[in-house]
C-alpha cells in the first residue's frame, strides 16, 4: 500500500468506527424522548424504565463517540493538511456551531440523568427534547462538511488563491437539505432497529406471557413502529438523493449503476457486480426505464454514463455494489414492521414465532451496516475528488511516509474500544436487569434512575 492509500485507510477506518457510535447517539435519544412521551400520557411505569434503561446505554456510547470523534478531528489536521486548509477558510462555521451543538446535548443529558425525578414532567421532556436536538445538529453540521465537498459552493480560485468566500452560501450548499434529511432518517432508523433488535432477542431468551416478556414485546412493538416510519421516510429521501446525484455528481449515479452509456430510458440495475472488461453488470436483474424517471421523473431523461468522462476520473467500480446493499437492507426494515403488523394485527397472533424473532434480531446489526455501506459509498464515490472538482484526494493529503504502523496503532486502538464498550454494556445491564428496574420505578421515595449497582 502506498501512503496515500494508507491515509485513506486510516481515516476511513476512524469514521467507519466513529459512525457506529455518532449514528445510534442520534437515534437512541429519539427512542428515549419516545419511551418518556409514552410514559407521561400513560403512566405505565414500562415505559419509563425503558426511557431509563436506554439512557444509561446512550451514556456508555456517547462516552466512546466523543473520544473517536476526536480522533478524526486531530487525523483531519494530521493526515488531510490540503483539505483543512480549503475548508478553515470558507467551511469552518460548521464545526464552529457544532460545539456549541454537543454542549447543548451533553448539559441537558445531565440534567435528565441527575435530577429526572426532581423536576416537573414538562422540564423531563424539555431536556429529552434538547438532547435530541442536540444529537441530531451534530451529526448534520458535521455531516454538512460532507455534502459541501461534493457541491462546493461560496468561494472563487483565482490564481491559486480562495476568493469571494461567502460562508453561508457554503454552509446552505445545493445538497444540504437532502442530505441532511438522509442523516437524520437514517440515524433515527437504526436507533429504532437496534432496540428492535435487542428486544427480539430478549424474547427469544424470555419465558413465554410473563411480565418480562410483555416489557420486551412492548419495547419491540414501540421500536418497530418508529422504525417503520423512518425506513419508509428515508425510503422517499433516497429517491430525492437519487435526483441530486443526477444533477450534481452523474459520476456517481453513473458508478452506483454500473452504467457505462449515455442513454435516455436508462433501466434501474439491481444486484450483480460490475465487470470493468464488459462494461456490463452481471447476474443482475434489470427494470427497463427506472433509472432515468427516477432521476428525473420521466422515462425520457438522459442519464449520463461512466464513458462521459477520463477513465482517471470515475469512481471505483465497487460503489454499485455498496450502493445495492445499503437500497437491499433498507427495503427490508420496510418489510420487517410490516411483518409484525401482519402477524398481530390481522393473524391475531400472541406470540412471535423463532423464525421472525430471528429477522428482528438481525435488523440493528444490518441497519448499522447499511449505514457503513452508506457512508462508504458517500465518499468513496466521490473519488478522486476530495472536494468535487475542486481539490483531488492526492493534492490534499499528507507528504508525511511510514503512516502503516499509525494505522496499525489506531486499529488496535478501536479493537480495545469495541470490546470495552461490549464489556460495560454487558456488565451494566447484568447487574441492573429489567426486574430490578421495574421494582425500583413502582416503589415510591425510591428513585429510578439515580439508584444503580
Amino acid at each position: 500500500m502506498d501512503d496515500l492509500l494508507i491515509a485513506r485507510s486510516l481515516f476511513g477506518t476512524t469514521m467507519g468506527f466513529h459512525i457506529i457510535f455518532a449514528t445510534i447517539g442520534v437515534g437512541l435519544p429519539f427512542m428515549m424522548l419516545t419511551a418518556e412521551l409514552m410514559y407521561q400520557k400513560t403512566k405505565d411505569q414500562e415505559y419509563v424504565v425503558m426511557a431509563k434503561r436506554w439512557t444509561k446505554a446512550f451514556a456508555v456510547l456517547l462516552g466512546v463517540g466523543i473520544p473517536t470523534g476526536t480522533i478524526a478531528g486531530v487525523q483531519l489536521s494530521l493526515l488531510w493538511p490540503g483539505f483543512m486548509e480549503v475548508i478553515g477558510v470558507v467551511m469552518a462555521l460548521p464545526f464552529q456551531i457544532e460545539i456549541y451543538a454537543f454542549f447543548i446535548e451533553a448539559l441537558f443529558m445531565s440534567i435528565y440523568v441527575y435530577a429526572a425525578e426532581r423536576i416537573p414532567p414538562w422540564a423531563r421532556i424539555t431536556s429529552l427534547v434538547l438532547v435530541a436536538i442536540g444529537a441530531l445538529a451534530s451529526a448534520v453540521l458535521i455531516t454538512n462538511v460532507h455534502a459541501w465537498e461534493g457541491t462546493p459552493t461560496g468561494f472563487r480560485i483565482e490564481n491559486g488563491m480562495i476568493t469571494d468566500v461567502d460562508p453561508w452560501a457554503a454552509f446552505f450548499n445545493p445538497s444540504f437539505i437532502v442530505t441532511a434529511g438522509h442523516v437524520a432518517l437514517s440515524a433515527y432508523t437504526t436507533g429504532a432497529f437496534v432496540i428492535a433488535s435487542v428486544s427480539a432477542y430478549k424474547l427469544w431468551r424470555t419465558e413465554f406471557n410473563t411480565r418480562i416478556y410483555h416489557f420486551h414485546k412492548k419495547a419491540l412493538t414501540l421500536s418497530l413502529i418508529v422504525g417503520g416510519i423512518f425506513s419508509l421516510l428515508t425510503a422517499i429521501n433516497g429517491h430525492e438523493s437519487a435526483q441530486y446525484l443526477h444533477e450534481y455528481q452523474p459520476e456517481k449515479l453513473a458508478a452506483a449503476e454500473g452504467l457505462f452509456e449515455t442513454q435516455s430510458h436508462a433501466p434501474l440495475v439491481i444486484g450483480g457486480f460490475t465487470d470493468r472488461e464488459t462494461e456490463e453488470v452481471k447476474y443482475a436483474i434489470h427494470i427497463p426505464w427506472a433509472l432515468s424517471f427516477l432521476a428525473g421523473n420521466s422515462f425520457d431523461t438522459v442519464v449520463k454514463g461512466l464513458k462521459e468522462w477520463p477513465e482517471e476520473e470515475w469512481p471505483p467500480l465497487f460503489v454499485h455494489t455498496l450502493f445495492n446493499g445499503m437500497v437491499g437492507i433498507g427495503s427490508l426494515l420496510i418489510l420487517l414492521p410490516l411483518l409484525a403488523l401482519l402477524w398481530m394485527k390481522f393473524l391475531k397472533k400472541e406470540k412471535y414465532p423463532r423464525w421472525i424473532l430471528s429477522t428482528f434480531i438481525a435488523s440493528g446489526p444490518l441497519a448499522v451496516l447499511a449505514i457503513e455501506f452508506g457512508w462508504i459509498f458517500a465518499c468513496t464515490g466521490r473519488q478522486p475528488w476530495t472536494i468535487y472538482r475542486v481539490l483531488s484526494t492526492a493534492d490534499s493529503a499528507t507528504t508525511a511516509t511510514n503512516l502503516g504502523v499509525l494505522f496499525l496503532a489506531f486499529a488496535a486502538v478501536y479493537v480495545i474500544l469495541g470490546v470495552s464498550v461490549v464489556f460495560v454494556l454487558l456488565y451494566y445491564f447484568r447487574k441492573n436487569t429489567v426486574e430490578d428496574d421495574l421494582h425500583r420505578a413502582e416503589q415510591k421515595g425510591v428513585p429510578l434512575y439515580g439508584s444503580n449497582t
